[in-house]
């Protein structure tokens, strides 16, 4: 244990580093806060502000567009903190205590993660608030833990399942036909074939065409009508902007009231701790450190990967999935189903580039481009 905490403690930097690229950006201080607030634009979106005293800062921010603002462990003026979470930023409390069990040995359930009624007091939440604002030796030791204990409890529960994974953007909303087409798809791949085991379908357990994707397995026992019924309860709040609480409501509903669900899989992360994980997977495989979850969910896959139509993430998964492809055995290689043929190959033209790379390759039968959920699923099932 002692070696370990030495080598945990070596991460003390990267654990604490601040990100200024891409989508997220870290701010830990006033003057910091000054400066990015001189120059950048009014959108604060993908802003994580940690533990920052803005009292003295109420004007400018209150001019600015913070609907996808992270505000963790700050110190607002009188109203600031209703008024930023009323335009849908996400204001979490300074949590000092260790909210996980870093030995714990079981996945965790949607109930367990949602505790309490308002999301920013929810073991998810107060999670998230502690990973951005705790970052000593020992912080980062119970993290390493706590990743470590869900590794093995993930490895117990897939034991002997035929695990299917699905891909999507996280962007897409309830209602759209997107978000139908991969709930679609979930209940398909749930519901098997006449002939083989069970399939389950896991995700990377966010919002979007993940969320949908659990929802279709979950009810996959019931009814078509009765996944027709959730879709259209789900859509009359298509977004978890600009409430998270608003959003989780009839998902946390559907998910407590339908009986018999199907076993399904999310594996998420408090990286992206801004975007809540979907309730509807049975079982929820949270990690603190995204490129450990982000390895683990495609080797999960053991049947194959469908991929939805999505961005940047999407793209970075299908190439991460064909190295593995690439250089496997024979026996080892799981098929890979991109869906959508004119956005693989216009709008996002990786389908190219993966049929080029898995040329003469033992991967090249495995790779497929369909333009129905229908194809895909069938591709997936033949293998059973």
């Amino acid at each position: 244990m002692a070696r370990l905490a030495a080598v945990v403690a070596g991460w003390g930097t990267m654990g604490a580093m601040k990100q200024t690229r891409g989508r997220i950006v870290t701010v830990t201080s006033v003057p910091e806060l000054d400066a990015r607030l001189a120059d950048t634009s009014t959108r604060l979106a993908g802003w994580r502000v940690i533990g920052v005293d803005l009292t003295e800062r109420s004007a400018a921010l209150r001019e600015r567009d913070t609907s996808r603002t992270t505000f963790a462990g700050c110190t607002f003026a009188d109203d600031d903190a209703a008024l930023h979470a009323s335009r849908g930023a996400l204001v979490l409390p300074d949590v000092a205590e260790v909210p996980v069990d870093p030995s714990r040995e079981s996945l965790y359930t949607a109930d367990e993660l949602y505790d309490t009624p308002v999301y920013s007091e929810s073991l998810d939440a107060r999670a998230y608030a502690w990973l951005n604002r705790r970052h000593g030796a020992d912080d980062l030791l119970v993290r390493a833990l706590h990743d470590e204990s869900i590794d093995r409890a993930l490895d117990r529960w897939v034991s002997g399942r035929a695990v299917a994974g699905v891909m999507g953007g996280h962007s897409l909303k309830r209602g759209d036909a997107g978000y139908t087409d991969a709930a679609r798809l979930g209940r398909l791949l749930a519901r098997g074939s006449s002939s083989g085991r069970p399939i389950t379908v896991a995700t990377g357990g966010g919002p979007g065409a993940m969320e949908a994707a659990n929802l279709g397995a979950r009810l996959a026992r019931r009814p078509e009508a009765a996944l027709d019924d959730a879709l259209a309860r789900l859509a009359r709040v298509p977004s978890f902007h600009p409430s998270v609480d608003a959003w989780l409501g009839p998902a946390l509903e559907i998910a407590r009231t339908s009986p018999d669900p199907v076993d399904s899989l999310g594996v998420p992360t408090w990286h992206y701790g801004h975007e809540p994980p979907s309730p509807f997977p049975t079982a929820i495989a949270k990690y603190f450190r995204n490129a450990l979850r982000e390895s683990i969910l495609l080797e999960l896959a053991n049947i194959g990967i469908v991929f939805l139509p999505g961005a940047a993430g999407t793209v970075q998964e299908i190439f991460q999935d064909a190295c593995e492809n690439y250089y496997a055995t024979d026996e080892a290689i799981a098929p890979m189903v991109l869906v959508g043929r004119e956005y693989w190959t216009e709008t996002l033209p990786a389908w190219p580039l993966l049929q080029a790379l898995a040329r003469g390759r033992a991967m090249e039968p495995h790779v497929h481009l369909v333009d129905t959920i229908d194809e895909a699923a069938a591709l997936l099932l033949a293998g059973r």
